[in-house]
């Protein structure tokens, strides 16, 4: 019988971003393509982070699924990161760091808290740590709906405009903005 040597922590995060970017692809670049361009250029973004070191390839996988949720097959709460995140988890059996990135990803629990859906985020998922978490508000903040590269208060702008100022959404990206500004300002702080 021929046993596969074991992974490395590099080959590990190699073939999660690939096993992750196959998953998006396959989920969004028909059903939602304008969200497959997205989240392309987070991935993209992603990739170019240097000081996320060791976990490049975990960012990367988050990169490519965190707005799987979307899909309307997954959308069963309203809020995409907690549907993307259960699905990974319930039916992909996702690495749980992963399904926490989706999860909390663009402070996540603001938008939560404005759906009533706060504790059972939560109770769910814990909160990824600040670091990669920073990263991924990095990647999605700073790459528009189409997957370019933007500065993040042209994307805060672009979502308060698409969702119109009294929406929920768009409720939620004002009380967010001190927070998205200050992980995206310690993401430049650490060189990346």
């Amino acid at each position: 019988m021929h046993v596969p040597a074991p992974l490395t922590s590099v080959d590990f995060m190699q073939t999660i971003a690939a096993w992750a970017q196959d998953l998006a692809r396959t989920l969004l670049a028909d059903a939602l393509p304008r969200r497959w361009a997205h989240v392309q250029g987070v991935a993209a973004r992603a990739r170019s982070l240097a000081a996320v070191g060791p976990d490049a390839g975990l960012l990367e996988a988050a990169a490519w699924l965190h707005d799987i949720g979307y899909l309307p097959d997954l959308a069963a709460t309203g809020l995409h990161g907690l549907d993307g995140a259960r699905f990974l988890r319930d039916v992909q059996h996702a690495e749980p760091l992963l399904c926490r990135l989706v999860a909390h990803h663009s402070c996540a629990v603001i938008e939560a808290e404005e759906r009533g859906l706060a504790n059972l985020l939560r109770r769910e998922f814990a909160p990824a740590p600040r670091p990669l978490a920073d990263a991924l508000t990095f990647c999605d903040m700073t790459t528009s709906p189409d997957g370019e590269h933007v500065h993040v208060t042209s994307r805060l702008a672009e979502i308060h405009d698409r969702y119109g100022s009294g929406h929920l959404v768009s409720r939620t990206i004002r009380r967010a903005t001190p927070l998205i500004l200050e992980a995206v300002g310690r993401v430049h702080a650490s060189g990346s």
